[in-house]
């Protein structure tokens, strides 16, 4: 009713009017803004506080209790190891949970996203980028990690191994687990033989598959790594860290690679002593 009233007296200072407005407006704003929002009372972490004696705003967990979703009440599951009879920890040929045809796919899903850049799709550590000049993977497929537990595939993707790193962020334990079961069967189908085949089942040549599937000829056999690219790594540097300090090589080291001709003269043996390999100089 006051601003029809000024409006519709045009006699009214303008300035007058202005003072107005402005007096209503801040008596409007200064009823509806409120601080409680704003100054909430809460910890903010890492400041003071002059609520506690020790003056700081973040405390200490209260002893005997465990946050919630980091129980770990299996240790196997968690960590892969078991303490042994000696002290020590030791890892195990067992999974934590049984195994079924939907753990398998879980891990070979895994496999194939996680894994296959270096150890390929068959796990002989002829992966892509290991053919493009990345330090050759492991062959899951030889006798030695054929031999290793279970565990130690989960072991080594949590924690890492040489040039591996850990995959502990991108896989969860259970999903670990998946992958480390089927290497396990991607081991055996890598080596199995006739008496592995179960009594009255059909077994399918690879050939024959490779050719019902339109695959291009040679899928079959094995995969050989090119020779420019197999190269090895220089010695591990200390200043270079993690995983810089992977296993070092021999000073000359014979790379085998299997399932490829040797070069000319590569079985002869020479009395001349090989060469003392060069450092790479600073900026190479």
């Amino acid at each position: 009713m006051q601003l029809n009233h000024l409006n519709q007296n045009p006699g009214y200072p303008i300035h007058a009017r202005l003072l107005t407005l402005a007096s209503l407006s801040a008596i409007f704003l200064i009823a509806g803004c409120r601080q409680d929002m704003q100054n909430q009372p809460k910890m903010i972490p890492q400041r003071g506080s002059d609520f506690y004696a020790d003056h700081r705003s973040a405390r200490p967990q209260v002893v005997n209790t465990v946050a919630r979703g980091q129980l770990q009440e299996d240790s196997y599951f968690y960590t892969g190891t078991v303490l042994g009879a000696n002290g020590y920890r030791e890892e195990k040929n067992e999974l934590p949970f049984p195994v079924s045809m939907t753990v398998l796919r879980k891990g070979q899903e895994r496999f194939n996203i996680y894994c296959t850049p270096c150890h390929s799709r068959v796990g002989n550590g002829l992966g892509e980028i290991v053919q493009r000049g990345y330090k050759p993977a492991g062959n899951l497929n030889d006798q030695v990690r054929r031999a290793q537990p279970l565990s130690h595939y989960f072991y080594v993707m949590t924690h890492g191994y040489g040039a591996m790193p850990d995959y502990s962020a991108q896989l969860t334990p259970e999903e670990r687990w998946s992958v480390a079961a089927y290497i396990r069967a991607l081991q055996l189908s890598q080596n199995a033989t006739t008496a592995d085949v179960p009594s009255g089942a059909k077994v399918e040549s690879l050939k024959n598959i490779v050719a019902a599937k339109g695959y291009p000829e040679g899928s079959d056999l094995p995969w050989p790594m090119p020779l420019p690219t197999a190269i090895q790594a220089y010695p591990p540097d200390k200043s270079q860290g993690t995983p810089g300090m992977a296993p070092a090589y021999p000073l000359d080291p014979k790379v085998f690679i299997p399932h490829q001709a040797m070069p000319a003269g590569a079985g002869k043996t020479s009395s001349k002593p090989s060469p003392a390999p060069v450092a790479p100089g600073a900026g190479n």
